[in-house]
């Protein structure tokens, strides 16, 4: 008996991958297709929601790094802002890797369906994020060096290996907390997931595009001596690598696992009706 007739003669189904990751696969695609079909007004609005949320993170986040000047305890409060996303349903454009490309995969959505949601989220939580950050650098004036030296971190980082890494493992990450959040229906599970993926991205700074953007914004805000050209030369490689790590290390391995399901996805597809 070969290894593959073992395993569905010992496992709970019959299907082609176990059924653990049949019904995660099953709920990726269908969640990746209602992203791919959603309208420009759904996904700028649930862009520009996020972008908000993930700043109330950012907020806490800077409180605690003003006081304490820990990165790692500071990447913990951050959480309150991935656990926000998550609870009212918004996104981050790093969000948008494993499902939508699994649905892209499966023919549930086209590459142009993709890039309309990549360019709408990412543009939408840069306004909402920036919205939010003027309104928290006139709240607490006081946390401008706080602002400036986090801004600095990023945007006179060299374009060498180091930064490269840092960027992939941003990426990376949040596609792993999404994938983690398929893989359990949970919500104690998910909201533990968000904490550890905050404390990853925040506590070891890791360079994520829309995070550390709004930081930078903060920073240019309050007057510190950093500007827009100084965040397009750092934001365009962080957003590239982003993807890189999220697609490469995370969303193709993940296909790659799942490969049978989605050639029977395919084909149903291409079945015609009854």
């Amino acid at each position: 008996m070969s290894d593959e007739a073992e395993r569905r003669r010992v496992g709970r189904n019959d299907g082609p991958v176990e059924d653990e990751l049949e019904r995660s696969f099953d709920a990726v695609v269908t969640e990746g297709s209602e992203r791919l079909h959603r309208t420009a007004r759904t996904i700028l609005v649930t862009g520009l929601f996020g972008g908000i949320e993930v700043s109330v993170g950012i907020m806490a986040m800077l409180a605690v790094l003003h006081e304490t000047d820990n990165h790692l305890l500071a990447g913990l409060a951050f959480s309150i802002g991935l656990v926000a996303i998550y609870l009212a349903h918004s996104e981050l454009f790093t969000e948008d890797f494993l499902m939508p490309i699994a649905a892209v995969a499966a023919r549930d959505g086209r590459l142009r369906d993709l890039a309309k949601l990549w360019i709408g989220t990412l543009a939408a939580n840069l306004v909402g994020g920036a919205i939010m950050m003027w309104i928290v650098t006139r709240a607490f004036p006081e946390w401008s060096a706080t602002l400036a030296e986090s801004a600095e971190h990023f945007v006179h980082a060299p374009l060498n290996l180091q930064s490269i890494c840092l960027a992939v493992l941003g990426g990376s990450t949040m596609t792993l907390l999404t994938r983690m959040q398929q893989g359990t229906d949970s919500p104690v599970a998910r909201i533990i997931a968000c904490v550890g993926a905050a404390f990853l991205l925040a506590g070891l700074q890791l360079f994520h595009s829309v995070l550390d953007s709004l930081l930078i914004f903060g920073a240019i805000f309050s007057g510190a001596d950093v500007g827009y050209a100084d965040w397009l030369g750092w934001f365009w490689y962080a957003v590239v690598f982003n993807i890189l790590g999220g697609v490469v290390l995370v969303t193709s391995l993940r296909l790659l696992r799942t490969k049978e399901l989605i050639d029977e996805e395919r084909s149903n597809d291409e079945q015609p009706a009854g």
